[in-house]
């Protein structure tokens, strides 16, 4: 188990397991979002069977912080989902999250790691994510970002 290398106010508790969290505790987060809003359980059940880790902060029993990830374990990764509860935001909860991901013994091999973001860029360069112009093509179906 990665350690957190952040400190952290006492009552939070970080996880790496997919059986840490539910379609309802991420919905729940989903809904502080712009473009989650509209995720449905179904969908985010779905989403995190086909996630291939998933990452979660808890306080009190609840889940107050998450992300996931897509990989192979070899040679690439996508972070996606960054999510902290607004309740929960100012505190290093965010940074400490990022790390214990990186820093995770299943994922700290893994030469890149990309993630697509506009909002969290600031947040994501201290953590040693670099915007690179041009080095994405991306295909869009309208879902939820039409």
């Amino acid at each position: 188990m990665p350690k957190v290398p952040h400190p952290i106010p006492q009552g939070y508790l970080f996880y790496d397991s997919k059986l840490a969290v539910d379609a309802e505790s991420i919905h729940n987060l989903y809904l502080f979002t712009r473009w989650g809003r509209s995720r449905s359980l179904e969908e985010i059940r779905k989403m995190l069977e086909g996630s291939s880790m998933c990452f979660s902060v808890h306080f009190e029993c609840k889940v107050v912080a998450f992300c996931r990830l897509l990989t192979d374990f070899v040679f690439r990764g996508s972070l996606w989902d960054i999510l902290v509860h607004p309740d929960h935001q100012g505190k290093g909860l965010g940074s400490a999250l990022i790390e214990y991901v990186l820093e995770h013994p299943a994922v700290r091999k893994i030469p890149l790691l990309i993630t697509y973001t506009s909002d969290l860029a600031p947040f994501l360069a201290p953590h040693g994510f670099e915007h690179r112009e041009g080095a994405v093509m991306l295909l869009r179906r309208p879902i939820e970002y039409s």
